[in-house]
């Protein structure tokens, strides 16, 4: 039945700002609705951001509100902290890693390599992609293989995870 991810919507309190903000990242404007609401191609005809002008942006934060994901390639992703840098725009801290490179969270036979930053509006947004690994000791070769990402293994929590935690249970810099 459900073959993908058609739309997702954010708040923006102002929309021609925010389009110019997301076309810069490199999604393609298709049309706007009385100046209010415009839609943006994440991928042509496979999948579209909705934003939304109002002025109920300042709402607090939480992923499941405000929050958005893009697929990237791996080589994209090692260049996505001097990448938007270049366009003026600045990666955030993100599960006690400092916004310098990207890096690897790892999940149970598959590992997410990952940098987030903000809009505009301090809407989440992440550039991501996906790593089929079979098992840990694979994990942590493919993060020290990716110069610039560091590597989260699986069952590390956000509130107690450390670069020196990691390195620690790898015995190595696993490209930190």
């Amino acid at each position: 039945m459900i073959i993908g991810l058609y739309e997702a919507h954010l708040p923006v309190s102002n929309l021609k700002k925010s389009i110019e903000f997301y076309t810069d990242l490199g999604l393609d404007f298709d049309h706007s609705v009385e100046d209010k609401i415009a839609f943006l191609w994440i991928e042509k005809d496979k999948s579209w951001l909705g934003l939304w002008e109002t002025d109920k942006v300042e709402i607090e934060y939480h992923p499941s509100i405000r929050h958005i994901a893009f697929q990237v390639s791996l080589e994209g992703l090692k260049n996505s902290v001097s990448w938007l840098k270049h366009k003026g725009y600045e990666p955030r801290e993100a599960f006690g890693f400092e916004p310098i490179e990207s890096f690897v969270m790892a999940h149970n036979g598959y590992a997410h390599a990952k940098i987030h930053f903000n809009d505009p509006d301090g809407n989440s947004l992440e550039f991501i992609c996906l790593g089929n690994i079979r098992s840990s000791r694979t994990i942590s070769r493919y993060a020290a293989r990716c110069v610039g990402i560091a590597f989260i293994p699986s069952g590390f929590h956000p509130q107690t995870m450390n670069k020196s935690k990691v390195q620690k249970f790898y015995g190595m810099k696993t490209g930190i």
